[in-house]
């Protein structure tokens, strides 16, 4: 019987409007697409919290001789999260209906500080399992088992959601229940009514559904 719920945050709780590229375009002009394949995208280790990003940023920015600091492009990506409020209602609703509601997310340390204060997630989510902190990412099975481990419950009652299919198939073989789900940008009361169709699949229901 599932008795939690772990959701991921980009994609399902949140979003950045427009894209990534688009966010930094106006600061990396026709360099942003080769800039952030070589420095942005692939910094697992920071992921996993082993680096600063925002010392790798900053390396990348001067090899890359761009006229751009990171304190220029904090704002537009860091503070620029989206909240998707029917998500959240309905993560207040299960737990009001007695489910451990918690955040599973690949984040390094510097936007999962911003997702735990400016967005309020510690007052959100009972437990909050962010990659920097666990020591490794999604989809590795070792994430979900780390989390359970945190929660404090088997890994079994435990369902996750996630809008990335790898990251469900980790899940999976970690032991959890897990959904593929996403938001698409601007439709959410369009889709959360497929996410209460996959949590009712598994016996999960909110209060007042």
């Amino acid at each position: 019987m599932i008795e939690h719920v772990l959701l991921d945050a980009d994609g399902v709780l949140q979003f950045l409007p427009g894209s990534w590229l688009d966010s930094l375009r106006p600061y990396l002009g026709e360099r942003t697409d080769v800039f952030t394949d070589g420095t942005w995208h692939d910094d697992l280790a920071a992921l996993r919290g082993e680096t600063d990003f925002f010392a790798t940023l900053a390396a990348g920015l001067t090899a890359g001789g761009l006229p751009t600091s990171v304190a220029d492009l904090r704002p537009a990506v860091w503070h620029s999260i989206g909240l998707v409020p029917q998500t959240i209602a309905l993560v207040r609703e299960l737990r009001a209906a007695g489910y451990g509601v918690h955040l599973g997310s690949n984040q390094e340390q510097h936007r999962a500080a911003f997702m735990r204060t400016v967005l309020g997630y510690d007052q959100v989510f009972d437990v909050s399992c962010y990659s920097c902190d666990l020591g490794v990412t999604k989809p590795d099975p070792a994430f979900f088992t780390e989390a359970a481990a945190r929660i404090g419950a088997a890994p079994e009652t435990i369902l996750f959601v996630d809008d990335t299919e790898a990251n469900v198939h980790g899940a999976r073989a970690a032991g959890l229940a897990a959904e593929h789900w996403w938001l698409r940008l601007g439709r959410p009361d369009r889709d959360l009514p497929r996410l209460v169709d996959l949590l009712a699949r598994h016996g999960v229901r909110a209060a007042g559904r």
